[in-house]
């Protein structure tokens, strides 16, 4: 029986055997460090003492000391330290003790996901089953039986939901609320960094909705947030909730020690820079921790991405590890599936598991010793929360970002340094977004009558009122505005999708056991699920045979291939209105509001293993349109002169591909949350364009920023197509080499023709 290496052993591997370490572009060593505590505090309820010194906590980390006196002074705070450092104990403490010294009171918990509020039910309801008090803890999401909902309601102290349950099943029935309303205390929003964009725009005005409800009952909560390291907590913070909030940083907690390895693929074919797939490297180094039964967690940026992984390792675990099993775990798997994949990788059963960022979030899935990125996930504070997940508590673990071709990887990791020494992300909310507003005031005016003058949470919203009525959704009687619709509007509004509804996933196998295995919204479909589409769900390969585009449902069935799909989808822009430029020599730069239109084109068949493209096909689905924001740089004939329109089209697409990677870094969004696409005739100005626009609704203020910050963004592109080893253009620059010989030449020469006194006419 083959001997299974330890942890430092493997490490050691890595760094002697040339076919890893020559790859290996950073390594470094975050060193343990001692944790801080302070005595639990003498007011703490005996029987709540001793339950957690029956657990081993015998005193308070340093930022958990601050929480507890924080809540107790009634004052909001946000505390923000690294994932794994206790700071469940910074609201469950504060909670317990106030239902301890009151068994009237009441606390709303607000989890992101359905499945960290089942995670943290079990893990307050184990401490309430120690302190022996009268507490009730309870979930309430879609799962509730309907029996226990009415219980819940009246007798729970402590409401676990997620902000869509809110939304929709509890601020418009408050009337069933009332115990809860009139005597709530703390209103919990955990995971705050993940209220950011769209969503938190929307959560935002729940959070308004819900502070106008408690008024109304008497009561006036103190918001407790907990977050993982952003650049801007307390700005998030009061933007959600809309009051002064305290930050509390000062980590008490111990921390193991943690290696940090930058991988990058080695060079397959040199004059094109072409690195092997970061998938297929991503396959071995995992594969190098899993047969030593070394327990390892894998994320990778998409759902297609998580099931191509699972198919390889799966085959490696059958050959080489008995009884043990790794899993898949994304956001379109059933609430039964995914706790049994949780509890599976506590008790150790399920060796590794290959995620999404569903597993970003402080879910408790054990102790696992290893981290492997595949691409680098977008955001510096998703790859610290991504990394965080190995290595809980205090042991030593090791995370790899192994880096894809794409220029934002490629950019990260050339340079290590401004990974490690940047601050991490702005999470950005625009809560006054007036296709957003407009939607919660509806809501608002359903759950109670609006008066003349009132402000909502200090928004002056008179005019949306009277517009409203005009419209004949309110009616003006007296002083008040009240509901006249007969619908109920939070059903139409969902928090999370710039598409209103999702289509299901109907697995017709097995014909006389039909059954729902999934959901995706709308906007993805249209790639994932089109017809002959191989969609993937745990390894296991579907062929989509229909999407019912109108029913929303896609109808697959289970088929044997040795390949996956890929969708190309064609994006037009139409400039509606300029609301500000700057025009120069030989750029106009222009934001504003534009109409995007979006379309599926075709289809690509992709070899598994080789990633060889073996055949296409067209894909027929109805346009999706967005109104949101943009912004847009027009460039002079003058700049363009003596171009072929080939040549000229192909300039564009290779600043695009820079730019759309490089933006990101700057405006510090997801890649996903920012568009760049290139027009060789924009409609409004009959100029080569490149727009920027935000992938929401109405705009979140992304392409503003980038408006205000475009020099930097373009200086930072030409730096990096300058840096790029290649000869005339590659995936991790300018994109593919195209039909014009020198794609790297020709995008350089847009970036900096025009230059005057050594300064860009562009980005003076």
């Amino acid at each position: 029986m083959k001997m299974r290496k330890h942890l430092n052993e493997i490490l050691k591997v890595m760094n002697q055997e040339d076919s890893i370490a020559s790859n290996i572009a950073h390594w470094k060593t975050i060193p343990e460090k001692a944790g801080s505590s302070v005595d639990i505090p003498e007011y703490i309820h005996p029987k709540i003492r001793q339950a957690l010194m029956n657990r081993g906590v015998n005193g308070l980390y340093t930022h958990q000391y601050s929480a507890v006196e924080a809540a107790r002074n009634q004052e909001s705070f946000v505390a923000v330290t690294p994932t794994a450092s206790g700071k469940t104990l910074c609201y469950n403490l504060p909670v317990l003790q106030e239902v301890a010294e009151n068994e009237s009171s009441r606390a709303l918990y607000l989890f992101p996901t359905k499945a960290l509020a089942q995670d943290q039910k079990s893990e307050m309801n184990e401490l309430i089953d120690e302190i022996d008090i009268e507490i009730k803890s309870y979930t309430y999401d879609g799962d509730t039986p309907s029996n226990i909902r009415q219980v819940i309601r009246k007798a729970g102290h402590v409401v676990m939901t997620n902000p869509d349950m809110l939304h929709s099943a509890i601020l418009p029935h408050h009337t069933k609320w009332v115990s809860l309303f009139e005597n709530l205390k703390y209103i919990v929003i955990d995971e705050l960094h993940t209220y950011r964009g769209v969503f938190g725009s929307h959560v935002a005005n729940v959070i308004r909705r819900l502070k106008r409800i408690c008024a109304y009952y008497g009561s006036q909560p103190t918001f407790i947030c907990t977050s993982a390291t952003i650049a801007n907590p307390k700005e998030l913070a009061e933007k959600l909730t809309g009051e002064q909030v305290r930050l509390i940083d000062n980590n008490g907690a111990p921390v193991g020690r943690k290696h940090f390895v930058f991988y990058n693929p080695p060079i397959v074919n040199k004059s094109l820079n072409i690195r092997r797939s970061a998938t297929l490297e991503s396959k071995k180094l995992a594969s190098l921790f899993l047969e030593n039964e070394v327990q390892t967690i894998v994320f990778a940026r998409s759902r297609v991405r998580v099931e191509i992984l699972l198919t390889y390792l799966q085959e490696l675990i059958q050959r080489k590890i008995g009884n043990k099993s790794i899993r898949g775990y994304r956001g379109g798997y059933l609430p039964k599936q995914r706790r049994e994949i949780e509890r599976g990788l506590r008790n150790g059963e399920i060796i590794g598991v290959v995620s999404t960022n569903a597993l970003e979030l402080g879910v408790d899935i054990g102790q696992l010793q290893v981290c492997i990125m595949n691409g680098y996930p977008g955001t510096i504070a998703s790859t610290w929360q991504q990394g965080g997940r190995a290595g809980r508590r205090q042991d030593e673990s090791v995370v790899v970002l192994v880096a894809s071709s794409s220029p934002l990887d490629q950019y990260i990791i050339q340079n290590p340094d401004y990974f490690f020494n940047r601050n991490p992300e702005t999470a950005r909310i625009n809560p006054d977004n007036l296709l957003i507003l407009v939607d919660h005031l509806k809501c608002a005016a359903y759950e109670l009558p609006f008066q003349h003058n009132e402000t909502f949470d200090g928004v002056e919203i008179d005019e949306i009122m009277y517009f409203l009525t005009e419209e004949g959704v309110l009616h003006e009687q007296g002083d008040r505005w009240y509901w006249m619709n007969d619908s109920f509007p939070a059903h139409n509004i969902s928090l999370r999708s710039a598409s209103q509804e999702n289509v299901v996933i109907i697995d017709q196998s097995n014909v006389a056991n039909v059954q729902v295995i999934g959901e995706m919204d709308r906007f993805s479909s249209m790639t994932l699920l089109h017809e002959e589409a191989i969609y993937l769900h745990q390894g296991v390969q579907y062929q989509v045979e229909k999407l019912d585009y109108e029913e929303k449902k896609a109808f697959i069935r289970e088929v044997d291939v040795d390949y996956y799909t890929d969708a190309n989808l064609a994006v037009s822009l139409k400039v509606l209105e300029e609301d500000k430029n700057k025009s120069y020599p030989n750029a106009h730069i222009g934001y504003g509001d534009v109409t995007v239109n979006a379309m599926a084109t075709i289809f690509k068949k992709i070899k598994f293993g080789t990633h060889e493209n073996i055949g296409s096909g067209p894909i027929t689905l109805p346009e999706e349109e967005l109104h949101t924001s943009s912004t847009w740089v027009s460039f002079s004939d003058e700049l363009v002169k003596g171009l072929s329109e080939q040549e000229l089209e192909e300039g564009l697409v290779g600043i695009s591909n820079v730019l759309r990677h490089v933006a990101p870094l700057f405006v510090m969004c997801d890649v996903s949350d920012l568009h760049v696409v290139p027009q060789v005739k924009a409609s409004h100005s009959q100029k080569p364009t490149i727009f920027f626009y935000d992938r929401y609704p109405g705009g979140i203020g992304l392409s503003e920023y980038v408006y205000e910050h475009l020099s930097d963004i373009i200086i930072e592109a030409e730096r990096l197509i300058n840096k790029c080893p290649c000869e005339k253009g590659c995936p991790s620059c300018v994109g593919n080499e195209m039909q014009y010989n020198d794609m790297k030449d020709l995008a350089l020469r847009f970036l900096m023709e025009g230059r005057n006194d050594s300064r860009d006419v562009i980005t003076k």
